[in-house]
């Protein structure tokens, strides 16, 4: 094979690998980067995965009627290097959320910024992409 020819193939495959990274979406499309709400109730259910993790919760609107909220949290790869494991959150654990809103209020689904469980003091605050 040519010489020009292996670097045209190996840009195309470079510019193919990169199109995968450019398909993640924007936060910003989904929730208001500036600004953060906070909720306070139980885990119902954690879904610890890439490319992101989500925490499903119940916990009480503004109004203080009950609602199922969708929480979503860094990749489980990236919480497993800062020691956050499948087993960290459990069902029925109690928790303080803090995160930027969705755009649409009713979908009821936040951002993580931080959470909380006040029973043992457990913290987590990281950030992630």
């Amino acid at each position: 094979m040519s010489r020009t020819f292996l670097l045209v193939l190996s840009v195309v495959i470079a510019t193919m690998a990169g199109a995968g990274v450019q398909a993640h979406h924007s936060f910003a499309a989904t929730y208001i980067e500036d600004q953060t709400e906070s909720i306070e109730g139980n885990v119902v259910n954690c879904l610890f995965r890439n490319p992101h993790s989500f925490v499903h919760m119940e916990a009480r609107d503004k109004e203080g009627r009950l609602q199922h909220y969708a929480v979503e949290w860094a990749p489980g790869a990236q919480l497993n290097r800062q020691g956050v494991t499948p087993e960290t959150l459990r069902t029925g654990d109690h928790v303080i959320v803090t995160g930027n809103p969705s755009r649409n209020p009713d979908d009821h689904w936040l951002r993580m910024k931080t959470i909380t469980r006040p029973l043992d003091g457990w913290k987590w605050t990281g950030m992630f992409d």
